[in-house]
């Protein structure tokens, strides 16, 4: 990690940092890592919060699925709940943000979809010099069934990946 962090700041130029940020406490303490490890007051950095919406949980549109045909009233309150959950983890993001006094410029992301495919093509699509993630921590059997997305960033992300572990 100490690497990662002396190149950043021994290029002296701007880096453009996605950090994923969800619901969870461990991408909220990725960002506060982040913040800490990889911003300097000496270079103007970029800091990209992504946060990707999952599909939704049942389908919505009546050609998608025979039998399930909402209404707009349904239809609005579920877009209302998913706009709230963002505004919701775009503030818990910034008010981390705002703890730190360093120089940069601060921007917000919102994807839609599978969130391991998403990030690593916003990745690609960003130019990103780094992106940084949480890790849940979920053992064998949950990453198994789960699958993992900082795993699967890992892999094809189209730029170094750090994954931090919350204590």
């Amino acid at each position: 990690m100490e690497a990662a962090k002396n190149s950043l700041k021994a290029k002296g130029e701007s880096q453009r940092i996605v950090v994923a940020v969800d619901e969870s406490e461990e991408s909220m303490f990725a960002l506060q890592w982040c913040l800490s490890n990889l911003t300097s007051p000496d270079t103007k950095n970029t800091l990209i919060l992504l946060y990707v919406k999952p599909p939704p949980a049942i389908s919505i549109s009546s050609f998608d699925a025979p039998g399930y045909v909402f209404s707009s009233e349904v239809i609005s309150a579920m877009e209302k709940q998913s706009k709230d959950l963002v505004s919701a983890v775009m503030k818990r993001a910034e008010a981390v943000y705002a703890k730190f006094s360093s120089n940069v410029n601060l921007e917000r992301v919102v994807g839609k979809g599978d969130a391991k495919n998403v990030i690593c093509r916003t990745v690609e699509k960003l130019g990103a010099d780094t992106l940084v993630m949480g890790c849940h921590g979920y053992g064998f059997f949950q990453r198994a069934l789960l699958g993992s997305v900082s795993d699967y960033c890992a892999k094809y992300a189209k730029c170094p990946v750090v994954i931090v572990k919350h204590p």
